[in-house]
């Protein structure tokens, strides 16, 4: 049967399983806006704001379900908006299909208005891209385009589409759903020599990222720590894979991480990593890091192998095969000596805590705490990057996998409003997003998506008035030199702000409030926006200085 181009791109997304898109109309996509209109039926468009929010709302709906997401923009501007968060998902190995029209095949490279080679200035950011120059090709393109964002290390792939191909009867054959290639195995020899330096190993740490949760073996890694007495650190990427609550579970290790998951990997004699890519951020001093631990990497990427870190044997292929066969092989070993190491850590962690905390004044480890209260396990919890990102990462009780929503590897600012947007359709649930005066600044124009589509999320502005991150390196290590990270000028009154575009809005100012007006807001359905004034000198602890490593964590500021 024949089909416009625009309808071919409709029903492929169809076929492939989708069922919500994000995205803005202009003018060399409005033949495809004419056949979403058509099919508005059978397949959801959410209009937001801005296309750059359009992107992360795609994104944080992968995050939140696993489903790859799509989002629609036009040529020129449209098209460019969209490379922060392409970027962003590519620096996270999020599965994305970005769909751009373009101008007319005849107008290609004439500086035609709003023409831009979108395809040239993505090719660094995309795991791969199309530019849709024969007609014939436009449905296989589309099915092609989610097998390869899918396979291997998932990625984001963007497809150019000439107005003219949107507009012309094409041949229209139906290809069937696209599937995950078919991922290589681990070698037999590499396995066994994997099994092997766990078993000669006194001291295990099993060091998880992104990749396990894309892989699917939280259940898998949880039996391989108890089956070895090993405990679990993670990567931020990784967080939300292990429950808070197991007990072999440490959380976050690295610049910002727990005590106790940093000076266990520090200490132990093998680190297991399984699906993370040992960043800067992750290692502190490369040369410093683990010095006294082999390093067994075991990731879907070869190219990730003895990238940052030299390891002792890399594994690349399938991690959930990879895990299962590890499990099963390794020997059952009880490590008393090593239990009662990592049983001391965490007690001094618990120390330092107790040290930290201040039962009378409201700081973020209390607002956290309190709001979590009334998520579900399943609840999406999305932050945008800055303090307000790792005070969650240390202090939310993840219990589900793919409940974190956050920047990584790309750490964008603006990221947590779109992406909030993105779980909550994905995943049909009340969302919260924790986000900073300064990263609520670049996204806030997303309340006019929230309060159309009626998103069930729960906005809560870590407000400090500064730019939190920068500001704590500021005083630490740049003799407190403020250069303009203060932002009293601004004088935003966020609560005002979401009444505004028809939101309800809050504000906390001290502790003694802080449970009532929390309630009131949680009783709410729809979306709602609380803004809390916490002190601008509350700093995130423990840290790495710069160029530092695992052994010169600063947990007091005492200790500067």
């Amino acid at each position: 049967m024949k089909l416009s181009g625009a309808e071919i791109i409709v029903e492929s997304l169809i076929e492939q399983g989708v069922d919500t898109v994000f995205g803005y109309p202009g003018g060399q996509v409005i033949d495809l806006y004419d056949a979403l209109y058509a099919s508005s039926d059978r397949l959801t468009h959410v209009l937001c704001s801005h296309e750059q929010h359009a992107c992360h709302a795609a994104d944080g709906y992968f995050r939140a379900t696993g489903k790859v997401g799509t989002v629609i923009a036009t040529s020129g501007p449209g098209a460019t908006n969209l490379v922060t968060g392409i970027a962003t998902a590519y620096l996270d190995s999020v599965p994305l299909i970005a769909i751009t029209g373009n101008v007319s095949r005849n107008l290609i490279g004439r500086d035609s208005f709003q023409e831009v080679d979108i395809t040239g200035v993505t090719l660094p950011v995309t795991k791969h891209n199309f530019f849709v120059s024969d007609p014939s090709k436009l449905a296989e393109t589309i099915h092609r385009a989610f097998e390869i964002a899918m396979s291997g290390r998932p990625g984001p792939v963007l497809i150019d589409v000439p107005k003219d191909i949107q507009q012309m009867q094409i041949e229209y054959e139906p290809l069937g759903k696209a599937h995950k290639a078919v991922e290589k195995t681990v070698n037999e020899k590499q396995m066994a020599a994997a099994v092997e330096m766990i078993n000669e190993s006194q001291r295990p740490y099993i060091y998880i990222g992104g990749g396990s949760l894309g892989a699917d073996v939280s259940k898998e890694i949880m039996e391989l720590a108890e089956k070895i007495d090993a405990p679990i650190g993670c990567t931020l990427m990784g967080l939300s894979a292990v429950s808070v609550d197991h007990p072999r579970y440490l959380g976050m290790e690295g610049m910002h991480g727990h005590y106790a998951s940093s000076m266990a990997q520090n200490e132990c004699d093998l680190i297991l990593a399984i699906g993370c890519r040992f960043s800067d951020r992750a290692t502190g001093n490369v040369k410093k890091y683990a010095r006294q631990a082999k390093i067994l990497q075991l990731d879907i990427d070869a190219a990730e192998l003895n990238k940052n870190v030299a390891v002792n044997l890399g594994l690349a292929g399938d991690i959930h095969d990879a895990v299962i066969r590890m499990l099963n092989a390794v020997d059952r070993k009880e490590r008393p000596a090593w239990h009662q190491r990592i049983q001391d850590l965490k007690q001094e962690e618990l120390n330092q805590q107790e040290q930290l905390a201040n039962p009378h004044k409201l700081t973020p480890q209390a607002l956290i705490h309190e709001v979590a209260r009334y998520a579900e396990d399943a609840t999406p919890i999305a932050t945008d990057v800055g303090q307000h990102q790792m005070w969650v990462a240390q202090s939310y009780p993840f219990k589900q996998p793919r409940t974190f929503v956050s920047s990584g590897g790309l750490g964008t600012m603006g990221f947590g409003l779109g992406a909030a947007i993105g779980a909550a359709f994905g995943s049909k649930k009340r969302t919260l997003l924790f986000t900073g005066d300064g990263s609520f600044g670049m996204n806030l124009g997303e309340l006019a998506t929230l309060k159309a589509t009626g998103a069930p999320v729960v906005i809560i502005v870590f407000n400090n008035k500064v730019l939190g991150m920068v500001r704590q390196w500021q005083t630490l290590f740049y003799g407190a030199h403020y250069s303009n990270t203060n932002l009293d000028e601004r004088q935003s009154d966020f609560a005002k702000i979401a009444e505004a575009f028809g939101i309800p809005g809050f504000r906390i100012e001290t502790l003694e409030e802080m449970p009532a007006v929390i309630a009131r807001a949680m009783a709410k359905t729809g979306p709602v926006l609380i803004d809390v004034q916490i002190d601008r000198d509350e700093f995130v602890l423990p840290m790495l200085p710069p160029g530092g490593s695992m052994d010169q964590i600063i947990t007091m500021r005492e200790e500067i």
